[in-house]
């Protein structure tokens, strides 16, 4: 699992490296061109990755000191990104959540891959 999120993709000359599975939220079932230009996605990668980092601290607390299960505190996450007023589509709520588990080692839950 954790594989896939270490693959690149890379534009041109530029220096920002953006992994396939977030390219991939942007490539259509059975089609292997993005829908929107690199720089776009790009700049959504940016922010997903820095929401991500953002809620390291929060959820690691959160595990700490309330003593939730890490597919909980994922969960609860999850549920926080998908309401849209973090301005993400769905697709980019669950790689955002994918992201954090990864920057803190835990397990993916199975809801993430369903």
């Amino acid at each position: 699992m954790i594989a896939s999120m270490q693959k690149t993709f890379s534009h041109g000359e530029s220096q920002i490296v953006v992994p396939e599975s977030f390219v991939a939220l942007f490539v259509p079932p059975g089609k292997i061109k993005p829908t929107e230009p690199y720089e776009v996605i790009a700049q959504r990668h940016e922010l997903c990755e820095d929401m991500a980092q953002l809620l390291t601290e929060q959820a690691a607390q959160l595990q700490f000191k309330i003593g939730m299960h890490e597919s909980d505190v994922l969960e609860r996450m999850h549920a926080g990104l998908s309401g849209g007023e973090a301005g993400l589509s769905a697709a980019e709520a669950g790689w955002v959540i994918k992201r954090l588990a990864e920057l803190l080692n835990w397990p993916w839950p199975s809801w993430l891959d369903a």
